[in-house]
């Protein structure tokens, strides 16, 4: 086995899953706090989080912004069929939705249609602006809309240590 393919498929101990757990509920704190709260010296807790960095389990940091106040506190799911399914089609699709500040997500499918999207707007009148930019996308033929009334649970953490 490589080198690479052991860092991929390293198991996690409890320390690394204590810092992998801290970090993600805060990506600010000091690497002296994060020491103290997974009992380690900071030098050693550091070589670890640079460690998880450099095997991947870290992609990186973020603030979490409030939609609302930036325009965008509204959401809605769209259901995309394509044309046709070829592969030309879905690279042209996939590079369109990597431009568009509206799709918050996008996921491929497998099913009744070929893409679900999230989006975010302020108002309807928004809305309609992101739908008729969505029915322009190259190869789409067809969208259904599902608009949020309630986010009931929006979780953008990572189980830890699984079920």
């Amino acid at each position: 086995m490589t080198k690479e393919m052991n860092r991929k498929h390293r198991k996690l101990d409890r320390i690394d899953r204590a810092i992998l757990a801290a970090l993600q509920a805060d990506g600010r704190i000091s690497n002296v706090a994060l020491a103290e709260k997974v009992h380690l010296s900071p030098s050693p807790c550091l070589e670890r989080v640079k460690r998880l960095e450099a095997d991947g389990y870290i992609e990186g940091y973020l603030a979490k912004l409030s939609a609302s106040k930036l325009g965008f506190g509204k959401v809605a799911f769209v259901q995309v069929s394509l044309e046709r399914t070829t592969e030309d089609v879905f690279s042209d699709f996939k590079a369109e939705i990597m431009t568009s500040p509206f799709v918050a997500e996008c996921h491929m499918v497998a099913g009744g249609y070929d893409y679900l999207i999230k989006v975010r707007f302020d108002d309807v009148e928004s809305y309609r602006s992101v739908l008729e930019q969505v029915v322009k996308f190259p190869g789409v033929s067809q969208t259904h809309t599902y608009m949020v009334i309630e986010q009931v649970k929006v979780e953008p953490e990572v189980p830890i240590d699984g079920f």
